[in-house]
Order: C-alpha cells, then sequence, then structure tokens
C-alpha cells in the first residue's frame, strides 16, 4: 500500500471566500426554481434544483459555523468559507447543531443569509423560491417548528419541504427507481450514525437507531492517540490536521484482531506505516557543515564583530566629549574666581579638589587623542560584553572543528525526523470505533450490534426483504475496506445461505443533496411533500408533509382530562381571584404539542 520511504505532508488547506453568484434566467421562468440545502451538522451544500447545466451541482460547500467575538454585531460574524483558517478561531466557532439536530437557530439564520446572499437572491426581505431542507431522522417537532417559522416568518419563503438526508442519498442511488420497495439504510456523519429500515417505500420510524459515534468523535480519538505519542509536537496535532489524517490515510480491517496481528511484524510495519511530515522551522538536513561554510561564517562572524566595536567606539568617543567639555567648563570657573559655584559643581560631579578634576581633564583628553588617531582597520577585534561569550564560544567551536575525526558529511540529528508522525496502527484503530465503541470507553452497541438488533425486529420474511438492499452512505462512509467489513460481519449475522447484498453510495458526502435535487425536480408545487405558507399556518410549524424521503409526522397531543378532573379543575379556576372572570372552556378540544 505504500513505500516506506514515501512521507506525506499536510496540505492544511485554506478556504477561499465564495463570490457571489448571479441567478441564472433559468432559475427564475418560467418559474422560481426550488433552493436546495444539504444542512448538515460539519458541511453545508446549497444549490439550485433547476435543469440548467450550470445547477447540476452544489453552487455552495462550506463549514457548518460561524464564528463571531464576543460583543460583535452581527455584520461581524465570519460564516463557512469567509473563516480562512478555523483552528485560530476554534475556541470562537459556534455551530447550530446539537449532536444532529438544529438547536441554535441565531447561527442558523446567519447559515441561511450566507447561502441566500451568495446565490445572488437580492430581493428584499423576503425569497421566491421554494426552499427543500434536509433535516435529522426523527427530528424533534420544536426543532422544525423553529426552523419553519424562520423560513416563513423571516424570509417569507413560497414552501418549504422537509426531508432526510441518507434518504435522499438512497433514493439517489436507487438505478432510477421512483420508489424502491424495501431497503437497510446505513449513515454516518460527523456527530451520529444512523440505522433506518425502509419498508415498501416508506421509513419505518419505530425502527429507527442511533448510534452516537461519527466523525468528531473519531478525530478526537485520534488527535489523542497521536498527542500521547508525539508529546513534543502537540500544538501541531489540530483537529483539522487530525481530520486530514483520517480522510487520506484511515482504512477499516475486514479482521480487526489478524490485522493487529500483522502489524506485529516489523516487515510489515515498514511496508505498510505512514510518515507523515510536519511544518517545522530550521534546516531540513540535519548534516555537518563544510570547510567552506565554516570559513565563510567565521568571516561574517569577524565582519560582525568589527563592525560592533566601531560602533562602541564611537559612541564611547562621544560621552568622553561631552564629559571632558563639562569638566572643562568647571575649570573655567575656578580660573574666573567664581569658588562657591565651582565648589557645588565639584559636589555635583563628586570630586573632593581641584587636582582630582585635572587628573580626570588629563585622562579624558588623553583617551579622546587615542580614539582620534586610533584605525579600525588595526585595532584589534573585542566582542562586546554581552556577546562575547556566545562568540567565543561559536569560534571555539569552529577551531575545534577540524580536528575532531568524525567526517564532515557524517549526518547528525535530523531535524525534519523529529517532525515526522509514524501513523502505524492508528490507521485502522480510530475508525475501529464505528464498530467497537467501546475502545474510547463508550457503552453503546456498535454500528453492526445496532444492525442486528433492527433487524431482529422484523419476521424473518422482512429481514430477507430488508438485507438484500443494504445501503451505505454518509461522510464518515468513506475509508477503504469499509463495504468489505459490513459484508463479513452481515455473513457473520445471517443464517447459513441466506443471502444479502450491500451497495455504497456513489458519492457518499454529496449524494443527499443530489437526491434532494431530483425530488424537487420531480415534485411540483401542487405535489405532495411541500408545506405552503398556508398550512403552516393553519396547522403550526411543527407540521409535515409526507413523501418517500422525509420523517413520519406524528403530532403529539396531550390527553383529555376526565369528566371528575374537569369538575376539579373548573372548580379550582372559579375559587382562583387572580384569574380573569370569563374564562374560556376549551378543555375538550386536542392541543398540539410544537
Amino acid at each position: 500500500m505504500n513505500n516506506n520511504r514515501n512521507v506525506y505532508t499536510f496540505e492544511d488547506y485554506k478556504c477561499t471566500p465564495d463570490p457571489v453568484f448571479a441567478v441564472e434566467r433559468e432559475c427564475l421562468e418560467p418559474c422560481p426554481a426550488p433552493i436546495v440545502v444539504d444542512n448538515g451538522s460539519f458541511q453545508c451544500r446549497a444549490g439550485w434544483a433547476s435543469g440548467a447545466a450550470q445547477c447540476d451541482r452544489p453552487r455552495l460547500v462550506f463549514r457548518s459555523a460561524a464564528a463571531r467575538s464576543r460583543g460583535a454585531a452581527r455584520s461581524d460574524a465570519h460564516v463557512g468559507n469567509d473563516i480562512a483558517s478555523v483552528e485560530p478561531l476554534r475556541w470562537s466557532l459556534k455551530s447550530a447543531f446539537d449532536r444532529d439536530a438544529v438547536v441554535n437557530f441565531d447561527i442558523q439564520e446567519l447559515i441561511f443569509d450566507y447561502i441566500f446572499m451568495h446565490l445572488g437572491i437580492n430581493t428584499q426581505g423576503h425569497v421566491d423560491h421554494p426552499v427543500v431542507v434536509t433535516e435529522p431522522v426523527c427530528n424533534p417537532l420544536h426543532c422544525r417548528q423553529m426552523m419553519s417559522e424562520l423560513l416563513f416568518e423571516g424570509y417569507g419563503v413560497p414552501r418549504v419541504a422537509y426531508g432526510v438526508d441518507s434518504l435522499f442519498s438512497f433514493y439517489c442511488n436507487s438505478d432510477g427507481a421512483a420508489l424502491p420497495p424495501t431497503g437497510l439504510v446505513v449513515s454516518s456523519g460527523y456527530h451520529c450514525s444512523h440505522v433506518l429500515p425502509v419498508i415498501n417505500g416508506r421509513l419505518d420510524s419505530v425502527n429507527c437507531k442511533r448510534v452516537n459515534l461519527g466523525g468528531g468523535q473519531a478525530a478526537s480519538y485520534l488527535q489523542r492517540l497521536l498527542q500521547l505519542k508525539y508529546p513534543a509536537n502537540q500544538p501541531s496535532l489540530t483537529l483539522s490536521r487530525m481530520e486530514e489524517l483520517l480522510h487520506r490515510h484511515s482504512y477499516i480491517a475486514p479482521d480487526y484482531q489478524q490485522e493487529l496481528e500483522n502489524w506485529r511484524s516489523p516487515v510489515f510495519y515498514e511496508k505498510e506505516v505512514h510518515r507523515v511530515q510536519l511544518p517545522f522551522s530550521g534546516r531540513t538536513a540535519g548534516v555537518c557543515v563544510s570547510a567552506e561554510e565554516r570559513s565563510e561564517r567565521r568571516a561574517q562572524q569577524l565582519r560582525r564583530l568589527q563592525e560592533i566595536n566601531s560602533r562602541r567606539r564611537e559612541e564611547k568617543l562621544q560621552e568622553d566629549q561631552k564629559r571632558l567639555e563639562t569638566l572643562l567648563s568647571v575649570q573655567e570657573l575656578l580660573e574666573d574666581g567664581s569658588l562657591e559655584l565651582f565648589h557645588r559643581s565639584l559636589v555635583e560631579l563628586n570630586m573632593d579638589s581641584a587636582e582630582e578634576l585635572q587628573s580626570y581633564i588629563q585622562k579624558l583628553s588623553m583617551s579622546v587623542e587615542q580614539h582620534r588617531l586610533m584605525k579600525p582597520e588595526t585595532a584589534e577585534v573585542e566582542p562586546p560584553a554581552d556577546e562575547g561569550n556566545e562568540t567565543e564560544t561559536d569560534l571555539n567551536e569552529e577551531n575545534e572543528e577540524p580536528s575532531k575525526t568524525t567526517s564532515a558529511n557524517q549526518p547528525m540529528f535530523n531535524m525534519a525526523e523529529y517532525h515526522q508522525l509514524f501513523v502505524g496502527t492508528e490507521r485502522l484503530r480510530v475508525p475501529e470505533i464505528l464498530f467497537q465503541p467501546s475502545l474510547i470507553g463508550e457503552e453503546q452497541m456498535g454500528l453492526m450490534e445496532t444492525l442486528q438488533f433492527v433487524l431482529e425486529q422484523y419476521s424473518p420474511e422482512q429481514q430477507e426483504a430488508l438485507v438484500k438492499n443494504v445501503f451505505l452512505t454518509g461522510g464518515n462512509m468513506q475509508y477503504p475496506g469499509l463495504k468489505e467489513r459490513v459484508q463479513r460481519d452481515l455473513l457473520a449475522i445471517r443464517p447459513f445461505q441466506s443471502h444479502f447484498k450491500v451497495s455504497l453510495a456513489s458519492r457518499p458526502a454529496l449524494d443527499a443533496w443530489f437526491g434532494a435535487r431530483e425530488w424537487a425536480l420531480r415534485s411540483p408545487a401542487e405535489d405532495q411533500g411541500w408545506i405552503s405558507r398556508q398550512d403552516y399556518e393553519e396547522n403550526g410549524g411543527e407540521y409535515l408533509r409526507e413523501h418517500c424521503a422525509s420523517n413520519t409526522f406524528i403530532p403529539m397531543k396531550l390527553n383529555k382530562p376526565t369528566p371528575a378532573a374537569k369538575h376539579t379543575l373548573m372548580g379550582k379556576l372559579a375559587t382562583d381571584t387572580s384569574l380573569p372572570d370569563t374564562i374560556s372552556n376549551d378543555t375538550d378540544n386536542d392541543i398540539t404539542l410544537s
């Protein structure tokens, strides 16, 4: 798989700001084209559901996060690709998600602003295009209510459709079938993984299961492993680089225990280990310098010392001249007969008598004359007091090097290898947490155990139909060897001579958007699945029109009170003087929770 002499480098991808696109005519005529938003917890993808050739891919792909300093204005927030580098701002990054559900709608509003602005929508105060938004499996009614309120009230969209991202991907890869009858969807994203049974073309939400593990937990686990392995390089082991290592170097072992045994072999290790170079400053080749380089370095040091000594001599000459002028002015006071002022000046100069003053004047005069007559090229090279020790040590090392018996080309400490990561068993240990969450201390079932549990909820005939269409999708399903591992584990789960088929999405991270786009192109405004503004106003924000890739809408209602409880309640209301006199008796009506 890898030549051990190859050294990989980190790309350290920097985001570039997205341009503001112009809306194509095909997106406006004969009617406004829908906007498709794959609202993922790690990346958000947005584009048009139009038949135009330039609209066949997402226009915007950016990280679902915003960064805003404390107390900064809303307009100062950086969203998505406006954040060039994530790591310096990771402390201030804010996400709209808690696991896979949208809970922070201030950040979600910033993301919608970013999408509509960069797609070129310039209608003030409203968006005239329908919107298709992906949502998690079994999305809480409150989250959908807040999302509908934001889209209808905040942006004035004409209609909205919601669908599950993994189901959109499932139907996108269904070979053109409008309604695949039965299948088992296994998805894994940044925060969560899901096992979703689809029976007769509709999601069986009762038996859906979630595993709270995904790419985010894998990146954190890899970071901890490498920080323990390379404690001196901890600042360089950022989460962004760990995500890059996961995507480029990790793989799923078909047999985890056997693969670990293979890694015990030194030959296997040297063949399969990936060396990844961390950035560092300094000489890239740790070898001894040649004789020519030593001579050049010594000449540079001598020139530097001469310049320093010349500058210091000039400064000392100026100081001596200034002090000599001061002493001569004091001596003139004595010659002029100003004895009182002369004695006061001697006290300020810390001198006791005129003889001492005369002695200092003679010494300074001789020193100034010597400095003037001295030529810089004949002066001895005297290192300054604060740099002498360092320079003397360097010169002594240079003088001692020719006497050493070692060769000039003998390698010394290699700085480049010191900053290399040897990624060995981490390549398979980290993605293994999908199948063994106990590796990171999580007390929950792995992905295949969850799949087995879901299958056990059905009859043998339904199980046979489900396993004939096991579909893998999601950004965390792109590890090499994942499909083979699922097939091997499924073979161990299923009875003898049973048949099954496992398929992987053609674009695991993007097929949710492509599936939502195809659904929007096939579903006109009057088709089932769209929620109009009238539906929103009549049924509430949590209302959902079901379609082939949607959740199941199960409105929650309060139970009606019994007659005895009803009379007790009315009696309490009648005796409570803090309430208004007129009370509407609506207890017989069902109350829908938001």
